[in-house]
Protein backbone atom coordinates (compact mmCIF):
# COMPACT_ATOMS: atom_id res chain seq x y z
CA UNK A 1 0.00 0.00 0.00
CA UNK A 2 0.68 3.58 -0.61
CA UNK A 3 -0.54 6.31 0.88
CA UNK A 4 -0.08 9.82 2.15
CA UNK A 5 -1.91 10.64 5.54
CA UNK A 6 -2.28 13.53 8.14
CA UNK A 7 -4.74 13.83 10.84
CA UNK A 8 -5.59 16.62 13.22
CA UNK A 9 -8.09 17.94 16.35
CA UNK A 10 -8.71 20.77 17.46
CA UNK A 11 -10.91 22.07 20.28
CA UNK A 12 -12.35 25.36 18.53
CA UNK A 13 -13.58 27.76 21.17
CA UNK A 14 -14.83 25.21 23.49
CA UNK A 15 -13.71 24.92 26.53
CA UNK A 16 -12.74 21.43 26.24
CA UNK A 17 -12.07 18.81 23.51
CA UNK A 18 -14.32 15.85 23.06
CA UNK A 19 -13.39 14.71 19.82
CA UNK A 20 -10.59 11.71 19.51
CA UNK A 21 -9.15 10.18 16.57
CA UNK A 22 -6.78 7.71 14.92
CA UNK A 23 -4.90 5.37 12.24
CA UNK A 24 -3.30 2.67 12.29
CA UNK A 25 -2.11 0.20 9.26
CA UNK A 26 -0.13 -2.87 8.59
CA UNK A 27 1.60 -4.25 5.50
CA UNK A 28 -1.21 -4.67 3.87
CA UNK A 29 -4.54 -2.72 5.68
CA UNK A 30 -5.33 0.85 7.05
CA UNK A 31 -7.57 1.57 9.46
CA UNK A 32 -8.75 5.33 10.02
CA UNK A 33 -11.57 6.49 13.04
CA UNK A 34 -13.23 9.47 14.44
CA UNK A 35 -15.42 9.80 17.23
CA UNK A 36 -16.95 12.95 18.62
CA UNK A 37 -18.06 12.41 21.87
CA UNK A 38 -21.47 13.36 23.60
CA UNK A 39 -22.39 14.31 27.66
CA UNK A 40 -21.55 15.97 30.78
CA UNK A 41 -17.97 17.11 32.34
CA UNK A 42 -15.15 14.89 30.53
CA UNK A 43 -17.38 11.73 30.21
CA UNK A 44 -17.86 12.52 26.27
CA UNK A 45 -14.16 12.67 26.05
CA UNK A 46 -13.80 9.43 27.61
CA UNK A 47 -16.49 7.71 24.96
CA UNK A 48 -14.96 8.44 22.38
CA UNK A 49 -11.77 7.16 23.78
CA UNK A 50 -12.82 4.26 24.56
CA UNK A 51 -14.36 3.89 20.91
CA UNK A 52 -11.08 4.94 19.65
CA UNK A 53 -8.93 2.36 21.62
CA UNK A 54 -11.56 -0.50 20.86
CA UNK A 55 -11.33 0.13 17.23
CA UNK A 56 -7.58 0.69 17.32
CA UNK A 57 -6.79 -2.25 19.27
CA UNK A 58 -8.61 -4.75 17.59
CA UNK A 59 -7.25 -3.95 14.38
CA UNK A 60 -3.74 -4.53 16.25
CA UNK A 61 -5.07 -7.98 16.99
CA UNK A 62 -6.50 -8.72 13.33
CA UNK A 63 -4.23 -6.99 11.01
CA UNK A 64 -2.32 -10.16 10.56
CA UNK A 65 -1.36 -8.28 7.63
CA UNK A 66 -4.81 -8.01 6.21
CA UNK A 67 -8.19 -7.72 7.92
CA UNK A 68 -10.42 -11.38 6.93
CA UNK A 69 -13.90 -9.74 6.54
CA UNK A 70 -13.45 -5.61 7.03
CA UNK A 71 -17.25 -5.28 7.23
CA UNK A 72 -17.52 -7.42 9.98
CA UNK A 73 -14.56 -6.49 11.39
CA UNK A 74 -16.20 -2.84 11.68
CA UNK A 75 -19.63 -4.20 12.96
CA UNK A 76 -17.77 -6.52 15.91
CA UNK A 77 -15.24 -3.58 16.96
CA UNK A 78 -17.96 -0.68 17.14
CA UNK A 79 -20.11 -3.44 19.35
CA UNK A 80 -17.42 -3.61 21.00
CA UNK A 81 -16.88 -0.09 21.40
CA UNK A 82 -20.51 0.46 22.42
CA UNK A 83 -20.04 -2.39 25.07
CA UNK A 84 -17.66 -0.90 26.35
CA UNK A 85 -18.82 1.99 27.50
CA UNK A 86 -22.02 0.88 28.84
CA UNK A 87 -19.91 -1.23 30.97
CA UNK A 88 -17.70 1.99 32.51
CA UNK A 89 -21.41 3.77 32.94
CA UNK A 90 -22.23 0.66 34.99
CA UNK A 91 -19.65 0.66 36.68
CA UNK A 92 -19.61 4.48 37.85
CA UNK A 93 -23.27 4.36 38.59
CA UNK A 94 -23.73 7.06 36.24
CA UNK A 95 -27.03 8.74 35.39
CA UNK A 96 -26.96 9.40 31.76
CA UNK A 97 -24.78 7.22 29.57
CA UNK A 98 -21.71 9.35 27.71
CA UNK A 99 -22.08 8.78 24.35
CA UNK A 100 -19.85 9.25 20.87
CA UNK A 101 -20.42 8.87 16.95
CA UNK A 102 -17.75 7.02 15.11
CA UNK A 103 -16.69 6.60 11.63
CA UNK A 104 -14.72 4.09 10.93
CA UNK A 105 -13.07 2.90 7.43
CA UNK A 106 -10.73 -0.41 6.31
CA UNK A 107 -8.76 -0.26 3.29
CA UNK A 108 -6.66 -3.02 1.54
CA UNK A 109 -6.64 -4.43 -2.12
CA UNK A 110 -7.02 -0.85 -2.75
CA UNK A 111 -10.97 -0.87 -1.60
CA UNK A 112 -12.28 0.70 1.14
CA UNK A 113 -15.11 -0.41 3.42
CA UNK A 114 -16.49 2.28 5.96
CA UNK A 115 -19.31 2.11 8.50
CA UNK A 116 -20.52 4.60 10.86
CA UNK A 117 -22.93 5.61 13.28
CA UNK A 118 -23.98 9.60 14.04
CA UNK A 119 -23.19 12.06 12.08
CA UNK A 120 -19.48 12.58 12.07
CA UNK A 121 -18.88 11.66 8.46
CA UNK A 122 -16.19 10.32 5.48
CA UNK A 123 -15.85 11.64 1.95
CA UNK A 124 -14.89 9.82 -0.32
CA UNK A 125 -13.18 12.51 -3.11
CA UNK A 126 -12.27 12.58 -6.96
CA UNK A 127 -10.56 14.86 -8.94
CA UNK A 128 -11.45 17.89 -6.12
CA UNK A 129 -15.06 16.34 -5.90
CA UNK A 130 -17.34 14.85 -3.87
CA UNK A 131 -17.88 11.47 -4.90
CA UNK A 132 -20.14 10.66 -2.14
CA UNK A 133 -20.35 11.25 1.48
CA UNK A 134 -22.15 9.16 5.07
CA UNK A 135 -25.53 9.98 5.28
CA UNK A 136 -26.23 11.58 8.82
CA UNK A 137 -27.80 9.76 12.00
CA UNK A 138 -29.18 12.86 13.23
CA UNK A 139 -33.02 14.47 12.85
CA UNK A 140 -32.72 17.01 10.53
CA UNK A 141 -31.67 14.45 7.70
CA UNK A 142 -34.50 12.95 8.49
CA UNK A 143 -36.27 16.33 7.81
CA UNK A 144 -34.26 16.62 4.53
CA UNK A 145 -35.00 12.86 3.73
CA UNK A 146 -38.85 13.87 4.24
CA UNK A 147 -39.20 17.20 2.22
CA UNK A 148 -40.15 19.03 5.22
CA UNK A 149 -36.64 21.38 5.22
CA UNK A 150 -34.03 22.13 2.87
CA UNK A 151 -30.05 21.68 3.43
CA UNK A 152 -30.05 25.46 3.93
CA UNK A 153 -32.67 25.51 6.35
CA UNK A 154 -31.13 22.13 8.15
CA UNK A 155 -27.74 24.04 8.96
CA UNK A 156 -29.17 26.71 11.10
CA UNK A 157 -32.03 24.03 12.65
CA UNK A 158 -31.97 24.18 16.47
CA UNK A 159 -31.83 20.21 16.53
CA UNK A 160 -29.49 20.09 14.25
CA UNK A 161 -26.91 18.67 16.41
CA UNK A 162 -29.46 15.80 17.72
CA UNK A 163 -28.23 12.26 16.44
CA UNK A 164 -30.17 9.51 16.86
CA UNK A 165 -27.85 6.75 16.39
CA UNK A 166 -24.45 6.52 18.60
CA UNK A 167 -21.72 3.92 20.27
CA UNK A 168 -23.23 4.30 24.47
CA UNK A 169 -26.69 5.19 24.12
CA UNK A 170 -29.15 2.75 26.01
CA UNK A 171 -30.47 1.60 22.55
CA UNK A 172 -28.33 -0.38 20.07
CA UNK A 173 -26.60 1.72 17.67
CA UNK A 174 -27.71 1.84 14.09
CA UNK A 175 -24.36 0.81 12.31
CA UNK A 176 -24.77 2.08 8.78
CA UNK A 177 -22.27 0.01 6.33
CA UNK A 178 -20.92 1.32 2.96
CA UNK A 179 -20.58 -1.14 -0.43
CA UNK A 180 -17.09 -2.39 -1.45
CA UNK A 181 -15.76 0.50 -2.88
CA UNK A 182 -12.73 0.03 -5.69
CA UNK A 183 -10.09 3.17 -5.00
CA UNK A 184 -8.33 5.59 -7.71
CA UNK A 185 -5.02 6.58 -7.33
CA UNK A 186 -5.00 10.28 -5.93
CA UNK A 187 -8.42 9.43 -4.62
CA UNK A 188 -9.09 10.68 -1.02
CA UNK A 189 -10.92 9.68 1.98
CA UNK A 190 -11.89 12.46 4.78
CA UNK A 191 -13.06 11.32 8.11
CA UNK A 192 -14.28 14.54 9.90
CA UNK A 193 -16.55 15.52 12.53
CA UNK A 194 -19.09 18.42 12.43
CA UNK A 195 -16.91 20.59 14.00
CA UNK A 196 -15.22 20.46 10.13
CA UNK A 197 -18.21 19.98 7.76
CA UNK A 198 -21.11 22.08 9.74
CA UNK A 199 -19.13 25.43 8.49
CA UNK A 200 -17.10 24.04 5.29
CA UNK A 201 -19.24 22.59 3.01
CA UNK A 202 -18.06 19.06 1.39
CA UNK A 203 -17.26 20.52 -2.00
CA UNK A 204 -15.17 23.22 -0.21
CA UNK A 205 -13.69 20.35 1.68
CA UNK A 206 -12.57 18.34 -1.34
CA UNK A 207 -11.12 21.51 -3.10
CA UNK A 208 -9.06 22.41 -0.43
CA UNK A 209 -7.72 18.70 -0.35
CA UNK A 210 -6.96 17.97 -4.06
CA UNK A 211 -3.60 19.33 -3.12
CA UNK A 212 -0.85 16.83 -2.71
CA UNK A 213 0.43 17.92 0.53
CA UNK A 214 -2.07 17.19 2.98
CA UNK A 215 0.12 18.44 5.80
CA UNK A 216 -0.29 21.86 4.61
CA UNK A 217 -4.13 21.76 3.37
CA UNK A 218 -5.67 20.12 6.50
CA UNK A 219 -4.04 22.84 8.72
CA UNK A 220 -5.31 25.50 6.59
CA UNK A 221 -8.82 24.06 6.23
CA UNK A 222 -8.70 23.61 9.88
CA UNK A 223 -7.74 27.12 10.60
CA UNK A 224 -10.85 28.29 7.95
CA UNK A 225 -13.35 26.17 9.69
CA UNK A 226 -12.07 27.89 12.93
CA UNK A 227 -12.73 30.88 11.67
CA UNK A 228 -16.70 30.34 9.92
CA UNK A 229 -17.24 28.95 12.82
CA UNK A 230 -17.49 31.95 15.40
CA UNK A 231 -16.90 32.34 18.84
CA UNK A 232 -19.07 29.22 19.48
CA UNK A 233 -16.65 26.68 16.72
CA UNK A 234 -16.95 23.60 17.98
CA UNK A 235 -14.24 20.66 18.54
CA UNK A 236 -13.03 20.43 14.98
CA UNK A 237 -11.20 17.10 13.84
CA UNK A 238 -10.03 15.22 10.40
CA UNK A 239 -8.24 12.44 9.11
CA UNK A 240 -7.42 12.36 5.55
CA UNK A 241 -6.01 10.24 3.52
CA UNK A 242 -4.91 10.64 -0.05
CA UNK A 243 -4.40 7.03 -1.49
CA UNK A 244 -1.49 6.39 -4.23
CA UNK A 245 -0.83 3.81 -6.49
CA UNK A 246 3.18 4.96 -7.31
CA UNK A 247 5.65 6.63 -4.96
CA UNK A 248 5.54 10.41 -5.71
CA UNK A 249 8.74 12.12 -4.46
CA UNK A 250 8.23 15.23 -2.36
CA UNK A 251 7.87 18.30 -3.44
CA UNK A 252 9.64 20.18 -0.53
CA UNK A 253 9.16 20.25 3.47
CA UNK A 254 7.47 16.99 5.64
CA UNK A 255 6.26 14.29 3.75
CA UNK A 256 3.47 12.19 5.08
CA UNK A 257 3.86 9.54 2.38
CA UNK A 258 2.97 5.88 3.55
CA UNK A 259 4.86 3.08 1.80
CA UNK A 260 4.20 -0.78 3.51
CA UNK A 261 5.83 -2.51 0.99
CA UNK A 262 8.51 -3.58 3.14
CA UNK A 263 6.50 -3.62 6.39
CA UNK A 264 6.83 -7.27 7.92
CA UNK A 265 3.87 -9.23 8.35
CA UNK A 266 3.45 -8.69 12.30
CA UNK A 267 4.01 -5.21 12.35
CA UNK A 268 1.65 -2.53 13.16
CA UNK A 269 2.00 1.26 13.38
CA UNK A 270 -0.31 3.58 15.61
CA UNK A 271 -1.20 6.85 16.09
CA UNK A 272 -3.42 7.42 18.76
CA UNK A 273 -3.13 10.14 21.42
CA UNK A 274 -3.22 9.02 24.78
CA UNK A 275 -6.10 10.33 26.80
CA UNK A 276 -5.46 13.71 27.97
CA UNK A 277 -1.88 13.98 26.84
CA UNK A 278 -2.59 15.60 23.15
CA UNK A 279 -2.12 19.46 23.69
CA UNK A 280 -5.01 19.73 20.82
CA UNK A 281 -7.31 18.30 23.46
CA UNK A 282 -7.71 20.72 25.73
CA UNK A 283 -9.46 19.32 29.14
CA UNK A 284 -10.65 21.13 32.85
CA UNK A 285 -8.90 17.91 34.24
CA UNK A 286 -6.37 17.79 36.57
CA UNK A 287 -3.21 15.09 36.42
CA UNK A 288 -4.60 12.90 39.07
CA UNK A 289 -8.28 12.80 37.65
CA UNK A 290 -6.36 12.19 34.12
CA UNK A 291 -4.35 9.17 35.29
CA UNK A 292 -7.31 7.54 37.33
CA UNK A 293 -9.35 8.10 33.43
CA UNK A 294 -6.94 6.49 31.84
CA UNK A 295 -6.80 3.67 34.13
CA UNK A 296 -10.84 3.59 33.86
CA UNK A 297 -10.31 3.51 30.25
CA UNK A 298 -8.14 0.44 30.48
CA UNK A 299 -9.94 -1.37 32.99
CA UNK A 300 -13.09 -1.00 31.18
CA UNK A 301 -11.93 -2.13 27.30
CA UNK A 302 -9.57 -4.95 28.75
CA UNK A 303 -12.22 -7.45 28.61
CA UNK A 304 -12.57 -6.72 24.89
CA UNK A 305 -9.05 -6.72 24.18
CA UNK A 306 -8.61 -10.76 23.42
Amino acid sequence: MKFTIYQESRPGKRANNEDRLAHCYSRDALLTVVADGMGGHYYGEIAAQIAVQVMVESFQREATPGITDPFMFLQKAMTNAHRAILDFTDAHSLKDSPRTTCVACIVQDNIAYWAHAGDSRLYLMRSGKVLYHTRDHSRVQLLIDQGVINAAQAAVHPERNKVYSCLGGRQAPEIEFSRKTPLEAGDVLALCTDGLWGVIPGEVIAVALKTENLIQAVPALLNQADSRGGPSADNLSIVAVRWEDSYVEASGGASSLVSTQTMSRDTITTKLDAFGRNPNYKTELTEDEIERAIDEIRSTIQKYSK
